[in-house]
């Protein structure tokens, strides 16, 4: 087999169908988010804005997360020095621990490397204490909660997004005596549609299943203390396992889960992923932990990106712009077509300096593709001003359809 040649037909694959991943050079500058530098093709460089980072709240700049990482780094050096058995615990992952299980209001939490890891890990394991295990999936669960679910292997049930019917007659049609979990996310994000949390924990208490829910796109975003929206719905104490990220709202490194303590033990004693892992920085931690406390008490910064994702969505609306709402912090801007998406990306960045990523198949369905843009607190009225003239010009360029044209 010539290796060469089946390398180049994949990646041409991938060109032709408009898919073809490139990684755009930018540069973020301490205190200037969410502006950065954008080194082009040829070297030269540019001032862009930003607006499809994770850093949902301007975490990753915040003085006190900064600091907090200074005294750590002078304190330790660079790296942890192994996994968490073996020289790899220090006293920032207990305090970042410590910050995450009061945060959730659970008697334990455990750090992994990224909120991928903990979901894989984690789901991936329970077969291992709970044997016979069956897990129920939500269709449009993430990657990792996917991958974690097929790698541990078992019987598995895919329920219908969202829809609890469905969950209720598969959980129903399966042996009572068995053990089930019933895996779900909070923000579903790349629509940004809600979970329906409340009626799953109804049904999980009525069949005695566990919940796991994925709480990534929403830690730090919603809740009085910025828990995820399971805090915001009052449901936080009936969800048996919670996965957060650190590297979103947060705006550093790392994922975890929050449970009880015994959950936690038994993952931390049986999961790959974890034992075997190397730790986060200890400067890490400690950045991670500031900015979980921080963001405990500042509702100001939440109430301000929220009020800049409702007006964002307004103006993009009377344009005429096909935006998916179902009222979250994400907005999604349908296009349909990859080619377009991608180019639609591309002028932006060129013509506006206005830089968001095109979402294209597999993260979306094939039909689906959109840009999916995310605003920040720190995101000025100019910035949106300009966000918006510039897709109503784009839009018109490149001659696509106004939401009231295809209804």
């Amino acid at each position: 087999m010539n290796y060469n040649v089946a390398l180049d037909i994949a990646l041409k694959r991938l060109h032709d169908e408009g898919r073809y991943r490139t990684f755009i050079d930018i540069e973020r500058r301490k205190g200037h988010f969410p502006h950065a530098v954008w080194t082009k093709p040829d070297g030269t460089q540019a001032d862009i804005t930003v607006w499809c980072g994770n850093d949902y709240l301007g975490m990753g700049q915040h003085p006190e997360v900064l600091a907090a990482m200074h005294e750590a780094l002078e304190a330790t050096g660079a790296g942890s020095g192994g996994t968490r058995n073996i020289s790899g615990t220090t006293v920032y992952h207990k305090r970042l621990e410590a910050e995450l299980a009061d945060l959730h209001a659970k008697e334990a939490a455990l750090v992994f490397t990224s909120a991928y890891i903990a979901n894989d890990a984690t789901l991936s394991t329970l077969r291992q204490i709970f044997p016979g295990l069956i897990i129920y999936s939500d269709a449009l669960n993430h990657a990792s909660m996917i991958e974690g679910v097929r790698r541990g292997g078992g019987e598995k049930r895919i329920f219908r997004h969202n829809d609890v019917a469905h969950l209720r007659s598969l959980i129903a049609a399966d042996d009572p005596s068995a053990p089930k979990l019933i895996a779900f996310e909070s923000i579903y994000s790349m629509d940004g549609d809600f979970g329906p949390i409340e009626q799953i924990c109804d049904l999980a208490e009525e069949f005695g299943a566990m919940t796991y829910i994925d709480e990534v796109h929403a830690v730090g975003m919603y809740g009085p203390r910025g828990a995820g929206v399971a805090e915001r719905d009052g449901q936080m104490h009936r969800i048996d396992i919670i996965n957060g990220t650190l590297a979103k709202a947060y705006g550093v490194f790392g994922g975890y889960i929050a449970a009880s303590a015994k959950m936690v033990d038994a993952v931390r004693s049986y999961a790959p992923g974890f034992i075997f892992t190397t730790s986060l920085p200890p400067a890490v931690a400690a950045g991670a932990a500031a900015s979980v406390r921080v963001l405990k008490t500042a509702q100001h910064l939440r109430d301000a990106q929220q009020l800049h994702a409702r007006i964002l969505k307004a103006r993009l609306k009377s344009l005429g712009l096909p935006i998916i709402d179902h009222g979250s912090h994400i907005v999604p801007v349908h296009v349909g077509d990859p080619i377009h998406c991608k180019m639609m990306s591309d002028m932006l960045l060129a013509q506006f300096g206005i830089y968001v990523q095109p979402i294209n198949f597999p993260t979306v369905p094939r039909g689906t593709e959109r840009l999916r843009f995310t605003p920040s607190p720190v995101h000025d009225p100019r910035e949106i001003d300009a966000l918006v003239h510039a897709m109503d010009h784009l839009w018109q360029q490149c001659a696509l359809n106004r939401a009231e044209e295809s209804a």
